[in-house]
């Protein structure tokens, strides 16, 4: 098997820490929020993966396929992240948080995003401590898809390293 290289690959824009540096502490605030220990940092990445590859970002992809890898996910269960309504390799609360992430994530003509029977379902997993991780989990998604998408940091460089500049 090969490993992927980064190597020639450039980012859009430089780092945004020497034109912003308060993103520091807005970032290292939301990272904090995660790792509260209220929901696991296996079921984080994978609705930050599955929110990767609904916003069809390369970056978030290859970052949390890489986070799950480092804490010992199948590669069965990193792939079916894409397919999970069929999979069998998810609990109830990983589903709960991959449909979470979907609803909130891709537009409803024909409704609310997040329904009343979306939300019971969830809290059936989640207390209020954990169901405020799970939107804290989204929303830094949310935090940094423009810069994912627009700035287009290197995928598979660690943060601080994977601007050009």
């Amino acid at each position: 098997m090969s490993t992927p290289t980064t190597t020639g690959l450039r980012s859009r824009m430089p780092n945004p820490l020497p034109f912003l540096p308060e993103m520091a502490e807005v970032g290292e605030g939301l990272h904090k929020a995660l790792r509260n220990g209220a929901i696991s940092p296996t079921t984080i990445s994978l609705l930050q993966l599955r929110a990767g590859q609904i916003l069809g970002s390369t970056y978030f992809t290859i970052r949390e396929t890489g986070n799950l890898r480092r804490i010992g996910e199948s590669e069965e269960r990193i792939t079916a992240v894409a397919t999970w309504r069929d999979a069998t390799y998810f609990t109830g609360a990983e589903r709960v948080a991959l449909e979470l992430v979907e609803a909130v994530l891709t537009p409803n003509p024909s409704g609310e995003r997040v329904p009343d029977e979306l939300y019971a379902k969830a809290s059936t997993h989640y207390d209020d401590k954990a169901m405020w991780s799970l939107i804290m989990a989204i929303a830094h998604i949310g935090f940094f898809t423009p810069a994912a998408l627009i700035a287009k940091p290197i995928p598979g460089m660690p943060p601080g390293q994977n601007y050009s500049e």
